[in-house]
């Protein structure tokens, strides 16, 4: 039997349904990153629970491009752990996409090789998880007043 999987961009209304008489994905694949909202990533949270899938994967990692003006302003390496000199904020961003939320693989999009070669060089970057987790815990806090 072929293997199935599922993708959500916004996995809310699954994760406000019985999931347990649909089949069970192998994988399961969510948005990703930084600039997911809290209802998106605690909605993940409940259908991974639900389905437990074997793999997460994760997508989006910069909420649909590098050219949104929040990367303007917006410095992810604070998330990183250790030296971050040499490092791009795109490499960053990539990076923390694998924690917030934990997912085994993050998928992009691009045809440009060497934005290709920056974010597989930034696997082996260190993420400093006491600051996503501050974070993911602000968002709650900010979601609740």
């Amino acid at each position: 039997m072929p293997d199935v999987g599922g993708a959500s961009w916004d996995p809310r209304p699954l994760a406000d349904i019985d999931l347990s008489g649909l089949p069970r994905p192998e994988t399961l694949m969510v948005r990703a990153g930084l600039l997911v909202g809290v209802e998106i990533l605690d909605a993940t949270q409940a259908v991974r629970a639900s389905w437990n899938p074997t793999t997460v994967w994760g997508m989006s990692p910069f909420g649909g491009s590098t050219t949104q003006t929040v990367w303007e302003t917006f410095d992810p390496r604070p998330f990183l752990h250790g030296p971050r000199d040499g490092h791009s904020w795109t490499q960053a961003a990539f990076r923390i996409a694998f924690h917030v939320p934990a997912v085994d693989a993050v998928a992009v999009s691009t045809d440009n090789p060497a934005h290709l070669r920056e974010l597989t060089e930034a696997l082996h970057l260190n993420i400093n998880e006491r600051a996503a987790d501050r974070y993911h815990r602000h968002l709650r806090q900010q979601r609740h007043g």
